[in-house]
């Protein structure tokens, strides 16, 4: 016999009825909800799309058999190939040349476009006296009056093309105020830029104690070239300055057999000191080639030094250079699932030019870099595509690795 239903077992009863039937609409509420996101998710977050930068052929070359001079010490750098050969690493003196550290300061200090003129200064009485100290003790210097206006340009001309010592101290004062801090400026340089072998003691070069080495004044002058104002003020036999009027470069050759400045300097104790530039034709692009000497001896200096520089330049043809892609050589970037990692050549290459015919220049290489597909995790070195060079109707390949792991996609990545 069933027992009578109270009125509160009945409310009891209700209460849990309706309980059971919120909890569901909430379920199904949160069901739809998370439908909802999971659709839109991958709409939101970004893809996993491969992508590649793909940069220049990494080549390092040598040149075989180099015109060395039989005397001093002398470098070959060849900046596009980074060639950096020399036939010592001695301290030098090296006379004028400091001057290019000069001008790497100021350019650092106070940087110029084509055809500005920079802050200027007018000439007082002690620039005009150290002018006529200057002249009196056999120093290269340009004549200067007192209340000429000069400027940075002007100043940097005069430095490059004629080796004014008294231009170099007047750009020290413009720049830094005083000689004092403008040459431990130059110092702070040279040790930036990794020139172990270098110490500069004035702005000019005048002491023996300014040294360097021919592989640092090498790589000093490849940075200055890169400078249209420097580049530009080398590339004169003779210029025009105020006061001074016409003055001829103490640089030999300028302007004949291809060559295009850079500087050179002369004193008893540095002999003759030339950094030369010159152009050729490598891989079907012009390429800059610098020869530096130092400590060459007999005549003037000058004309020893220039006709060793211009030896050891013109010995530079395409046929000498082996050129080497290295292991590990940065060859491009890929990214994929928000990360970017190096890729890297795995086991480096010997590449020599190939001609067509006695005299002509080489063909161009041809690169290109292809990846694999990418579908999960890609670890630290695992490779991922391949390198392939061409020298004329010959191929070469190497495996192309990277650098750092990279990956994997995210699910909501895979999605789209």
């Amino acid at each position: 016999m069933t027992r009578p239903t109270t009125f509160r077992g009945r409310l009891r009863a209700a209460g849990r009825g309706v309980g059971l039937r919120l909890v569901g609409v909430m379920a199904g509420t949160v069901l739809a909800a998370g439908g909802i996101v999971a659709m839109q998710l991958p709409l939101l977050h970004p893809a996993a799309a491969v992508m590649v930068d793909v940069g220049s052929l990494p080549l390092h070359a040598t040149v075989a058999s180099p015109a060395w001079p039989a005397v001093g010490e002398s470098a070959l750098v060849i900046p596009q190939l980074g060639v950096n050969q020399s036939t010592s690493s001695a301290p030098l003196p090296i006379a004028s040349l400091t001057k290019m550290m000069t001008a790497y300061v100021v350019l650092a200090k106070l940087p110029l476009a084509l055809g500005q003129t920079g802050p200027c200064l007018v000439v007082n009485a002690a620039d005009l006296s150290a002018y006529q100290a200057m002249k009196a003790s056999g120093q290269s210097s340009v004549a200067v009056a007192v209340g000429e206006h000069l400027c940075e340009a002007d100043l940097l001309l005069g430095l490059l093309v004629h080796s004014a010592s008294n231009y170099a101290a007047m750009l020290a004062d413009l720049t830094w105020g005083t000689q004092q801090a403008f040459i431990a400026q130059m110092n702070a340089m040279a040790q930036a830029l990794g020139m172990s072998g270098t110490h500069y003691s004035d702005v000019s070069g005048y002491r023996a104690s300014n040294v360097s080495t021919a592989s640092d004044q090498g790589r000093l002058a490849a940075l200055l070239m890169a400078n249209p104002i420097f580049a530009t003020d080398v590339n004169n036999a003779s210029v025009v300055l105020p006061v001074a009027g016409r003055v001829s470069s103490f640089t030999p050759f300028v302007g004949r057999y291809g060559v295009i400045g850079v500087k050179s300097g002369r004193t008893q104790a540095a002999g003759g000191c030339d950094v030369m530039a010159t152009m050729m034709s490598y891989e079907g692009q012009p390429t800059l080639v610098i020869a530096v000497v130092l400590g060459q001896r007999g005549g003037d200096l000058l004309g020893p030094a220039g006709a060793a520089a211009l030896s050891l330049s013109q010995s530079v043809t395409p046929d000498r250079i082996t050129a080497i892609v290295h292991r590990g050589a940065v060859v491009g970037h890929v990214s994929w699932a928000g990360a970017t990692t190096q890729l890297v050549v795995r086991r480096g290459l010997t590449l020599q030019p190939s001609w067509v015919a006695l005299g002509s220049d080489p063909a161009p290489y041809g690169y290109r870099v292809t990846l694999s597909p990418f579908v999960k995790r890609v670890r630290a070195n695992a490779q991922v595509g391949q390198l392939t060079i061409q020298s004329g109707d010959t191929f070469f390949t190497r495996s192309v690795v990277v650098r750092r792991g990279i990956g994997p996609a995210t699910l909501w990545q895979d999605l789209r």
